[in-house]
C-alpha cells in the first residue's frame, strides 16, 4: 500500500491523459502524456496510468512512487489504480473553483458529458451541487455537432471556432430558429442538421464563416440566459467560475466574462478533461485555493540543454539573457520565425511564452509564413497575441484580462493589424503578459515593444505539423530543424539557420 504524502490526480483515459503532482500544501507539477511520450492524444498505459508522465514529473521534483500516498481519477477511468474516484462533473467544478482567486462562487459545467450542464455553490473549499435538471443536448455537444457538419476532419472545434472569428458578428434568423431553450435544455428544430449542412455546402469560408458565427453567437445568447438564471437562483454570488469543454472556445468566454452578470469570471488553465487532474488532486489532497500556474510541465537547466545541444553536435551561441533577448527581437523585426523555449513547459492548451514560436504582427506575409509553411493550415487561420497587460486596453476593446489566452478581443484599429487578421472583421484571441509568464519572454516582448513601438508578438504553439507542444531541449531542436523557424532560443543558448 502506498505510504507517501503526495497526492497524484490521473485524467483521459482514452484521450489526453494527464497528471497532476500535489504535496500537502502545493501543486507541483502538471502535463498531459503526450507531452512527454511524443503521441499526440495519447491516454492511458495498460497499467491504467500514464506511466511516463508520471515517471518524469516525479523526476523533476525529486521524488518517486514511493512517495504516492494515493492516485485519483474520475469514475469513468481504470479504476483499478485509484484509491479514490470522483464524478466527472464534480472534477470538473474542483477544477474551476480550487485555483479560482474567489473566497465563493457560483459555479458553472458545460461538458459533453452527462448531465451536459450542471451548476455548483462554491464557499472556502466546499462545493455544494445546485439542483439544474438539464433536458436534451447540451451545449457543448451542440456545439461539437456543429462542427461535425461543417468540418469533416480533425480539429473540427478549433477550425469551427477560427471560422467564425473572421465574422463574429454575423447572425442569421434561420439559425435562431434552430436553437432555442438554454436554461433547463436546449430545443433543436427536426431537420436542423440537413439545413445547415444544404446552408455552408457547397462553398468556401466566405460562405460558412458567417454561418459559424451565427452559430457560436446564438449559442452564446443562450448561454448568457442561462448565467443570468444562475445569478439569479444564487443572488449572493457576485463571481463566476466557468469549466467543461465548451470554454476552450475563447468566444462564448468573452460573452460570459463581459455580460455583467457576474462582477468577475474565472476560465481555468485546462477546462477540459486534461484539466480534471488538477481538480482530482487538489480535492482529495484537502488544499486550500490555491493559483495553479499554467508552467507547472517539466523544466530544464542550463546544463541539462548543453548537453542535449553538444550530443547533437550543433552548433549554438551561448550569451546573457539580455543579448538573447535582443539576438531575438532583431530577427523579430526583419519578419523572421522565432522559437522560444524558457522554463517549465505549459501544461494547458496554449503556448503562453513557455515554448512559443512567436512573429512579428506587423510583418506583411506573417500569416502565409505561419499558415502555409509552419502549421500547414488553411489561409483564414488567424493567430494569437501575446501582449504586455499595460498596453492592451490601448490597442484592443475586450475583457481585463485574459491571462491563458482565453478570450477574444476587436482590434481599435483594424487597418494597423491587417498583416495578421485573416480579415477585415476578425476578432484576434489575446494573451495579457503580466509578471506570472516567464521573465525572459516579458523581456522579449518589452524589447520588441522598444523596437517598433507596441509590445506585441503573433504567440502560437512551438510544436511541428500534428505534434504536442515540445517539453525537452530534444523536442525543440528536432522541431527547430525539421520546420521552416529561423532561429531558436533555449534560455541563453541561441541557434540560428
Amino acid at each position: 500500500m502506498p505510504t507517501g504524502d503526495l497526492v497524484i490526480g490521473v485524467s483521459g483515459e482514452s484521450r489526453h491523459a494527464c497528471v497532476a503532482v500535489c504535496s500537502g500544501e502545493r501543486m507541483l507539477a502538471v502535463s498531459e502524456q503526450e507531452r512527454i511520450t511524443r503521441v499526440r492524444g495519447a491516454g492511458v498505459n495498460r497499467s491504467g496510468l500514464p506511466d511516463e508522465a508520471v515517471d518524469e514529473l516525479l523526476r523533476r521534483v525529486g521524488r518517486s512512487r514511493e512517495d504516492v500516498a494515493a492516485y485519483v481519477t474520475p469514475e469513468t477511468a481504470v479504476q483499478s489504480v485509484s484509491d479514490t474516484t470522483l464524478g466527472h462533473h464534480i472534477a470538473h467544478a474542483w477544477t474551476a473553483f480550487l485555483p479560482s482567486p474567489f473566497e465563493s462562487a457560483a459555479v458553472l459545467i458545460c461538458d459533453h458529458q452527462f448531465p451536459y450542464v450542471s451548476v455548483w455553490d462554491g464557499c472556502g473549499t466546499s462545493l455544494t451541487p445546485i439542483e439544474w435538471p438539464w433536458e436534451g443536448t447540451g451545449f457543448a455537444e451542440l456545439y461539437s455537432t456543429c462542427a461535425a457538419i461543417v468540418f469533416k476532419a480533425d480539429w473540427r472545434e478549433p477550425s469551427f471556432e477560427a471560422l467564425a472569428r473572421l465574422n463574429p458578428t454575423a447572425r442569421n434568423g434561420r439559425v435562431d430558429q434552430w436553437i432555442d431553450g438554454g436554461i433547463t435544455g436546449l430545443t433543436l428544430a427536426r431537420g436542423w442538421q440537413s439545413q445547415l449542412d444544404e446552408l455552408v455546402s457547397p462553398g468556401g469560408e466566405d460562405r460558412a464563416a458567417p454561418v459559424a458565427a451565427a452559430i457560436q453567437g446564438r449559442i452564446g445568447d443562450l448561454l448568457i440566459g442561462l448565467v443570468a438564471e444562475i445569478k439569479r437562483r444564487l443572488p449572493d454570488r457576485t463571481r463566476l467560475c466557468v469549466g467543461g469543454s465548451l470554454f476552450h472556445n475563447s468566444y462564448l468566454n468573452t460573452r460570459v466574462k463581459q455580460c455583467g452578470e457576474f462582477e468577475d469570471v474565472f476560465v481555468p488553465v485546462h477546462p477540459g478533461n486534461a484539466g480534471l487532474s488538477v481538480g482530482l488532486a487538489l480535492s482529495a489532497r484537502g488544499c486550500e485555493r490555491q493559483t495553479v500556474s499554467p508552467f507547472l510541465g517539466p523544466s530544464y537547466s542550463d546544463d541539462e540543454i548543453k548537453a542535449t545541444l553538444d550530443n547533437c553536435k550543433l552548433t549554438y551561441q551561448w550569451v546573457p539573457d539580455a543579448e538573447a533577448v535582443a539576438i531575438a527581437t532583431r530577427a523579430l523585426v526583419k519578419g523572421r520565425l522565432v522559437a522560444w523555449f524558457e522554463a517549465g513547459m505549459e501544461w494547458g492548451p496554449r503556448a503562453l511564452g513557455g515554448r512559443s514560436i512567436v512573429a512579428n504582427p506587423f510583418a506583411p506575409y506573417v500569416l502565409d509564413n505561419l499558415n502555409r509553411f509552419l502549421k500547414q493550415r488553411a489561409p483564414w487561420r488567424g493567430y494569437a497575441l501575446s501582449v504586455l497587460a499595460s498596453s492592451v486596453g490601448d490597442h484592443f476593446s475586450g475583457p481585463d484580462a485574459s491571462a491563458f489566452m482565453e478570450c477574444d478581443y476587436t482590434p481599435k484599429d483594424p487597418e494597423r493589424f491587417r498583416h495578421v487578421l485573416p480579415g477585415p472583421q476578425a476578432a484576434v484571441r489575446v494573451h495579457t503578459v503580466g509578471v506570472q509568464e516567464p521573465p525572459r519572454f516579458r523581456a522579449l516582448l518589452q524589447n520588441f515593444g522598444d523596437a517598433v513601438g507596441v509590445p506585441m508578438l503573433v504567440n502560437t504553439s512551438f510544436n511541428g505539423f500534428q505534434e504536442p507542444i515540445v517539453c525537452s531541449p530534444r523536442d525543440a531542436v528536432r522541431v527547430f530543424f525539421g520546420t521552416g523557424i529561423d532561429v531558436l532560443v533555449m534560455g541563453q543558448f541561441v541557434l540560428a539557420k
